[in-house]
């Protein structure tokens, strides 16, 4: 089991989930329960599957969390640039969002990199 609250990706996925929270508060009411549900979830969800993920019991079972993570974080990625594209967010907030979603993928990816070594030398 790993210690997920000491963990950066856990951290910065909990930083890009409040900023897609503070980011969907101006999208307009008709999207509740369509683009901005969805953002939430999608957000939710990597910060989520990193902490169950880490509380498993092997580093196989965390990997595939981390991999489900990753995976929202590339669903998030596209509902950024919709978002930009139907024009819910300018140019600097889709930057923003855009950059640290893909500073968080780049880390899952390390991370489960690392993880999946660590694996197979204990074999």
């Amino acid at each position: 089991m790993h210690n997920f609250n000491n963990l950066k990706i856990w951290q910065l996925a909990i930083e890009l989930a409040k900023e897609i929270y503070r980011a969907t508060e101006s999208y307009p009411k008709e999207e509740i329960y369509a683009l901005i549900s969805q953002m939430q979830r999608a957000a939710v969800s990597i910060p989520s599957n990193i902490a169950e993920g880490a509380g498993r019991e092997t580093d196989k079972d965390f990997s595939h969390f981390l991999s489900i993570a990753l995976g929202s974080s590339f669903e998030l990625y596209t509902q950024i640039v919709l978002s930009k594209e139907i024009g819910y967010i300018d140019h600097t907030q889709t930057e923003k969002l855009q950059k640290m979603t893909i500073e968080l993928q780049k880390m899952i990816s390390a991370y489960k990199k690392k993880i999946d070594n660590n694996s197979q030398t204990t074999k």
